[in-house]
C-alpha cells in the first residue's frame, strides 16, 4: 500500500513560540521515524504528510493515499483530534484509529464518561465546572480531583489537583479555567491502584493486550499521575506489568477497559486509564483512542515491549485492524 503519515511535530510548534506544556501531547521526530521504518519493513511505500493544514494543501494538489496512519493531535479546540479524520472522511481516504465523532467525544472527559456510563461502565460521579460560580453547586465528597476537561499527557495536573476543601477547590479550578480556557472536570479522588490498559482491535474483535500499573516512586508528586511525573517518568514512575491471570483486580480492570472501549466505539488500538476505589473496584477515568506511538516513551508500545510484542508487530496489528475495517466498509457501499 501507499501509506501517508499525518502528525504534529512538537519541535515545529516550539520553534514557532509555543510553550513546553501546551505542546506536550505532540510528537517527536523519532516517533515518526519509527512508524515510517516499521511501515517500510512491512513492505509499504510511505509519504510524510504532516499536520492538518499540510494535509489540506496536499489534498488540494490532488495527492491521495491508500491509507493514512494518523497520529495528529491538533492544537486548537476540544475537537482537535477529530480534525484530520474529518478531513480524510470528506475525501473517503481510509485511516487508522477512531473516527471524528469518537475522537471528539473521547477528548471531552465528561462526555466520554456519560457515554461509558450509559454502556454500563463503572465510573465515578463528576461535575464539569465552566465558571467559578458553578462551584457552589458541586455536591461530591472530599477529597476531590480537578483537571482540565480536554487535555492529555497530564497537562494541568499537579499535586494541587487533589483537593480536600472548598477553598482549595476554588483556587485550583480558577487557576485551571484561566490557564487552559476550557471547563474543569471535578470528580472524587480514588485512593486505589492506577492502571493503563492497552487495547487492540475494533468492536467484537477488540481485546485487552495487557496492563501496566502506574507506581509513583520516591520524589514523584504524590497521589497523582501528573504532568511533571509523566515528563520525568524515567526517574519518577515505575510502569509495572501486572498479570490478569494472577491478580483479580487487574482482571477486573481489563474487563472494564474492554467494556468501555466497545461502548465508546474506539478502533484499531489505544489505551484506557482506570483507578480503583476504596473497595478495589477499577473505575473508568478516560480513554485515549490516539495513543502515543513513541517506541520507548509511550505507554502502549512500552506495554507491548513488556509483553514481548515487538514494535513492528504492534504497527502491523494496527494496520491489519484498519485494513479489515476499510475492506468491510467498502463491501457495504
Amino acid at each position: 500500500m501507499f501509506i501517508g503519515l499525518t502528525f504534529d511535530l512538537r519541535e515545529e510548534y516550539l520553534a514557532a513560540g509555543y510553550g513546553e506544556e501546551e505542546t506536550a501531547e505532540l510528537d517527536r521526530p523519532e516517533t515518526i521515524d519509527a512508524i515510517q521504518t516499521a511501515l517500510e519493513q512491512l513492505g509499504h511505500r510511505t509519504d510524510r504528510i504532516g499536520h492538518a493544514r499540510q494535509l489540506i494543501a496536499r489534498l488540494a494538489r490532488g495527492d491521495r493515499w491508500d491509507l493514512v496512519v494518523n497520529i495528529a493531535e491538533g492544537l486548537y479546540g476540544i475537537a482537535r483530534e477529530a480534525q484530520v479524520p474529518a478531513i480524510l472522511d470528506v475525501y473517503q481516504i481510509p485511516y487508522t484509529f477512531s473516527d471524528p465523532l469518537v475522537m471528539a467525544m473521547a477528548l471531552d472527559k465528561g462526555l466520554s464518561k456519560i457515554v461509558a456510563r450509559h454502556g454500563g461502565v463503572p465510573t465515578p460521579d463528576f461535575a464539569v465546572v465552566r465558571q467559578a460560580a458553578e462551584l457552589e453547586r458541586i455536591d461530591l465528597g472530599f477529597p476531590l480531583f480537578a483537571k482540565p476537561l480536554a487535555e492529555g499527557t497530564g497537562k494541568g495536573i499537579s499535586a494541587a489537583s487533589k483537593v480536600r476543601d472548598r477553598q482549595s477547590l476554588r483556587a485550583v479550578c480558577e487557576d485551571l479555567l484561566a490557564r487552559f480556557r476550557q471547563p474543569v472536570m471535578v470528580e472524587p479522588f480514588l485512593p486505589g491502584r492506577e492502571f493503563t490498559v492497552g487495547l487492540a482491535g475494533t468492536g467484537d474483535e477488540a481485546e485487552a493486550l495487557g496492563t501496566l500499573e502506574i507506581v509513583l516512586l520516591p520524589g514523584a508528586e504524590e497521589d497523582v499521575y501528573s504532568y511533571v511525573n509523566k515528563e520525568r517518568c524515567e526517574e519518577l514512575v515505575e510502569y509495572r506489568l501486572v498479570d490478569a491471570r494472577r491478580d483479580a483486580e487487574v482482571a477486573r480492570a481489563e474487563a472494564v477497559a474492554l467494556q468501555a472501549w466497545r461502548a465508546l466505539g474506539c478502533r484499531d488500538a489505544g489505551r484506557i486509564d482506570l483507578r480503583s476505589d476504596a473497595a478495589a473496584q477499577p473505575q473508568f477515568l478516560e480513554v485515549n483512542p490516539l495513543a502515543g506511538l513513541h517506541p520507548s516513551h509511550s505507554d502502549l508500545p512500552m506495554l507491548c515491549t513488556a509483553l514481548g510484542i515487538p514494535y513492528l508487530s504492534l504497527i502491523e496489528r494496527i494496520l491489519r485492524s484498519a485494513a479489515t475495517r476499510c475492506r468491510q466498509d467498502s463491501e457495504l457501499r
